[in-house]
């Protein structure tokens, strides 16, 4: 039996509605914050936000390491000459701009509360777009994270999926062997991640197109987990 489930977020626990890709929202996004507090960009200011942004977009340019907001941000403000001293405001109305239509899918609260209280060790592994806190990365799962003993993201490992280190440090952290741990994301980077670290492979498939990453199993709802835990609900 195992002993540990961690999981994906975006997709897997959390419903995002926006894009996965956000190239084609950038724009909006900073239309958004100037809406919000009044400043008045220039077409060479939403171009050079754009051209940062896309640098270190990995759906484009694919990354192990991470990067954090910071550095992201500097990046982003030096070009637009806006001042330093502004950046949380400006990187909290960034965030906030493509987390507004999210929320749980409707099986993952009573799937983590059951796993929970059997005494299954639980937490995340889940990369951050554009260097996100974890402060708004992990408020989306503000409801359930009374169930996630060991919440972690590519900001806490230093290294973003399908590289293995992350899933390597929450084993040490949850003293739980990989081989004992099962994985959980909806990616074919979540599989290789889990696969490259020694663990379970489970793909989390919500639609009805086939998919081959190299699971070793798919489901279609979470509540089909817990049979690998002898457990049902």
């Amino acid at each position: 039996m195992f002993k540990a489930v961690v999981f994906d977020i975006g997709q897997t626990l959390v419903d995002y509605r926006m894009p996965m890709n956000w190239s084609s929202l950038y724009r909006p996004a900073f239309e958004h914050i100037a809406k919000k507090y009044n400043y008045s960009f220039s077409e060479q200011q939403y171009q050079n936000a754009g051209s940062v942004l896309t640098k270190y977009n990995t759906r484009i340019h694919p990354r192990d390491y991470e990067v954090s907001s910071t550095v992201i941000f500097t990046e982003i403000l030096n070009d637009m000459n806006i001042d330093l001293g502004e950046m949380k405001q400006i990187k909290e109305s960034f965030y906030t701009y493509f987390r507004q239509d999210c929320s749980l899918f409707p099986d993952v609260e009573q799937t983590l509360k059951t796993l929970s209280a059997e005494g299954i060790r639980i937490g995340t592994f889940s990369d951050v777009a554009y260097g996100m806190d974890n402060i708004y990365a992990l408020e989306d799962i503000a409801s359930i994270i009374k169930y996630i003993g060991y919440p972690f993201t590519s900001n806490d490992a230093g290294y973003r999926k399908p590289c293995a280190k992350g899933l390597e440090m929450l084993g040490e952290k949850m003293q739980t062997d990989l081989s004992d741990i099962v994985f959980v994301g909806d990616e074919e980077k979540d599989m290789v991640c889990a696969r490259n670290a020694g663990a379970y492979a489970v793909l989390i498939n919500r639609d009805d197109v086939v998919k081959d990453y190299g699971q070793d199993k798919t489901i279609h709802t979470l509540t089909e987990l817990l049979p690998l835990f002898t457990l049902h609900i």
